[in-house]
């Protein structure tokens, strides 16, 4: 096993790790902007206005995009684990 390798098999597990926490995380972001607009705007400094709706927010998102995120997680250690013999051997 080379060190081309091991990168190449770090840099798809990174890739992976974005990918499938991406939506979730911009999601969480966009919510989140528009709770502290909303708070700028209205001059509210309740600080569980902050966090109750990026929380309803993710949940929503782990409900949408939660098979596409199980499924790529899946075909990532399938991968892995269908590969093994080049990484022991």
């Amino acid at each position: 096993m080379s060190g081309e390798f091991v990168i190449s098999l770090a840099e798809e597990g990174i890739y992976t790790v974005l990918i499938v926490a991406g939506p979730l995380l911009l999601l969480a972001l966009a919510v989140g902007l528009l709770v502290s607009i909303f708070q700028a705007t209205t001059q509210i400094q309740e600080q569980t206005l902050a966090f109750i709706p990026k929380i309803v927010a993710v949940l929503f998102g782990l409900v949408v995009f939660g098979p596409w995120m199980l499924g790529r997680m899946l075909d990532f250690a399938s991968n892995i684990l269908q590969n093994l013999n080049q990484f022991v051997g």
